[in-house]
């Protein structure tokens, strides 16, 4: 058995890519439009890791999803986990959970859906302004 991917469901393309690729850091591997379907699917990775695939699906009549917080969560190691907040929150996403403990952030996609961050190896020592920020809404 292998890992292949994890579905999402955005309400907006252009959005959703904004937030993964350009403030995320992630990049889009493929691409497929069903006029037939009538849907879009993104599949996204990190940066050489391509086995780590999130698929994007977008359908093109308007639906309403609720309950992103019942998906659970998509997890990314990150080399620094301060710079990714940072280049995150530079971008204008609110840091739900900050890394108060120089190991674990959470986000979320504007769709709702929550993605945690985990710094690779140990965790960073603890860093103004990360350790006294507190949490923002549901992560």
């Amino acid at each position: 058995m292998k890992y292949l991917h994890t579905m999402v469901r955005v309400t907006d393309i252009e959005k959703s890519l904004e937030f993964y690729c350009d403030k995320l850091g992630l990049t889009e591997v493929r691409r497929r439009e069903s006029e037939k379907g009538r849907f879009t699917l993104v599949f996204l990775a990190p940066p050489g890791n391509e086995e780590a695939q999130v698929e994007l699906t977008y359908n093109w009549d308007p639906e309403s999803y609720t309950g992103g917080r019942n998906f659970g969560h998509l997890a990314y190691e990150v080399d620094n986990i301060y710079a990714s907040c940072q280049r995150l929150m530079d971008g204008g996403v609110v840091i739900n959970r900050p890394p108060r403990d120089g190991r674990m952030a959470f986000v979320r996609s504007p769709d709702g859906i929550s993605i945690e961050l985990l710094q690779a190896g140990e965790a960073l020592e603890s860093s103004e302004p990360w350790s006294s920020m507190e949490n923002s809404g549901e992560w």
